[in-house]
């Protein structure tokens, strides 16, 4: 008994000593391997953290740019916050740049949560613009081919100006499909507070044309179905609200609108879509 309590001991004292020695020893084979991978692991994370904050400023940014646009029917000249929207959004895909050059090399979807958030609401401010330009949607190969960059490598010291364009380089960022499903999604909210704004400055036309577009969006995630991603999924029980408000606001004003004055449509409609129950307002 005391022998083997013995031996368990004495093997116990040398792995811990082997132990030891491999800590001790940072030529190991183990050890060099293990630094590689810590470097690599710190590489990465470091890389996603700063695609998380571009991410955030983008998301800032296009946010801004969506509260822009919908100053567009409260002002005398649209054409005046159309274009500084349309400056605003430069200085987004500048941002989305910055993206494209993190993610030179890497494959993307190890890095895509850290930035999909951002690169949804750009979509959401891009199609808005692109609405109320041409009451149409974006397509995703449009939004795509503003999103080409030339980037200029670091001159080499010779202190030639010619040698500048001899290291520029193309990158392009490509928005994923599911990431641009998911930002027209989230544009059909923006397209019923258009609605409501509509109908307070008294314009009858907008939403009958807000509704028959969002039908047709509907319609289009509709086919899509259970076959999307599962965030796509999710956020049809919201557009479907924002339809169904849309078309109660088209109900009101076709059935109600001569009788009641254009300066209380806007407070009817409000009171109204307060009240909807979010499962009714589609069939």
């Amino acid at each position: 008994m005391n022998k083997r309590e013995g031996e368990g001991w004495s093997r116990k004292t040398l792995d811990a000593a082997q132990e030891r020695d491999v800590s001790a020893n940072p030529s190991s084979p183990v050890i060099v391997a293990f630094k590689v991978f810590q470097q690599e692991l710190d590489t990465k994370h470091d890389k996603y953290e700063r695609l998380v904050k571009i991410s955030r400023d983008v998301t800032i940014e296009s946010k801004r740019t969506i509260f822009l646009l919908h100053r567009v029917a409260n002002v005398p000249d649209a054409e005046d916050v159309l274009n500084e929207a349309e400056g605003k959004l430069d200085g987004v895909r500048q941002k989305i740049g910055q993206i494209a050059e993190e993610l030179r090399g890497e494959d993307i979807y190890q890095f895509h949560k850290a930035f999909t958030p951002g690169i949804q609401e750009y979509v959401e401010a891009v199609s808005f613009l692109h609405y109320i330009r041409h009451r149409s949607l974006i397509s995703l190969e449009e939004v795509n081919a503003r999103l080409v960059f030339m980037r200029t490598d670091k001159a080499e010291p010779k202190g030639s100006a010619e040698a500048a364009p001899s290291g520029a380089h193309v990158l392009t960022f490509q928005v994923t499909p599911s990431d641009y499903l998911l930002g027209v999604a989230d544009l059909t909210g923006e397209l019923m507070r258009m609605c409501i704004s509509s109908v307070g400055n008294g314009d009858i036309d907008t939403p009958f044309q807000l509704s028959q577009f969002l039908r047709q969006i509907y319609d289009g995630f509709s086919f899509i179905g259970n076959t999307g991603p599962y965030e796509v999924s999710k956020k049809l029980h919201t557009l479907r609200q924002s339809l169904g408000k849309v078309e109660d606001a088209c109900y009101t004003l076709r059935v109600r609108g001569s009788e009641i004055p254009k300066h209380m449509l806007a407070d009817l409609f409000c009171s109204r879509t307060a009240h909807i129950d979010p499962e009714e307002g589609v069939a």
